[in-house]
């Protein structure tokens, strides 16, 4: 008894000489990039270099802090103002995000114009940056937080609608598809069926947006929307970088507070899921 033994065909290697080639060419407009990109920026290690003396001369004059309650009562207000400011950007665009995030979802919006148009306000909102926001705030209503709540929350409805519309995209779509079999609604596919199943993710991105809107507000009161950065933006403007060390010195035990909120909240979460 014999058995004929067929030989298949060896696939021919794949063409490596045209990926090379690719490889070399984006290495190479990477390079061009960084040269212009250096040019543009006037980047100088030199002039850091010599830079050095009044480098040094700042730390002498921030050293020691000025730890003195006149200094330290008003940057613990002013830093719980910035806590505040973080949250209320925060939570204020929950609604509007989650609203727009639902249109700028394909499982979930209605149509492909208002998929589009959804999508073109988070891009407007998360290309405006949150200080453009605060001085035009700034200028309607004056001096203080709430421009710099306004603001976050502004932008933050830009970047947090983006992130929960990707989330929904992501889900798995197969509860979805039953319930559309089933003759439900998009507004009952969302509510029942994918919302349910991103909801720890959402929850994740919303805490991570606090976090981040928290530095956001620092940096906000620097152009007069309030908390603990228009304390160093004054200090600064006075001279009085020990006092400016100070608020810093505050503004890091804030961060350190709020990131172990968030890993606790987190690690609560991945417990009851």
């Amino acid at each position: 008894m014999t058995t004929d033994v067929r030989r298949l065909a060896v696939p021919p290697k794949p063409r490596r000489p045209r990926a090379l080639l690719g490889a070399g060419v984006l290495a190479a407009a990477l390079v061009v990039a960084h040269v212009i990109a250096w040019d543009a920026t006037d980047f100088s290690p030199a002039a850091l270099a010599d830079g050095w003396t009044g480098m040094a001369d700042f730390l002498g004059e921030a050293f020691p802090p000025d730890l003195s309650w006149g200094v330290l009562g008003p940057s613990l207000e002013a830093a719980l103002v910035t806590l505040w400011i973080g949250l209320l950007g925060t939570t204020l665009s929950i609604p509007f995000a989650l609203a727009l995030a639902l249109l700028a979802a394909r499982g979930t919006t209605p149509s492909g114009w208002i998929y589009q148009l959804a999508r073109s306000v988070l891009s407007f909102l998360r290309a405006v940056p949150e200080v453009v926001f605060a001085l035009i705030f700034v200028t309607a209503v004056g001096l203080g937080p709430f421009p710099g709540v306004l603001a976050l929350v502004f932008h933050n409805v830009g970047v947090m609608g983006k992130l929960w519309a990707e989330a929904i995209e992501d889900a798995d779509p197969g509860p979805a598809t039953a319930l559309r079999s089933a003759g439900a609604s998009r507004v009952q596919v969302a509510t029942h069926a994918l919302l349910p199943l991103v909801t720890p993710q959402l929850f994740g991105l919303l805490l991570y947006r606090f976090d981040v809107n928290v530095r956001s507000s620092l940096v906000l009161g620097l152009v007069g929307a309030g908390g603990i950065g228009f304390l160093i933006n004054q200090s600064i403007k006075l001279f009085r970088f020990d006092q400016m060390l100070t608020h810093i010195l505050v503004v890091l035990v804030l961060i350190i507070l709020v990131d172990q909120l968030s890993a606790l909240v987190r690690r609560r979460l991945g417990d009851n899921a």
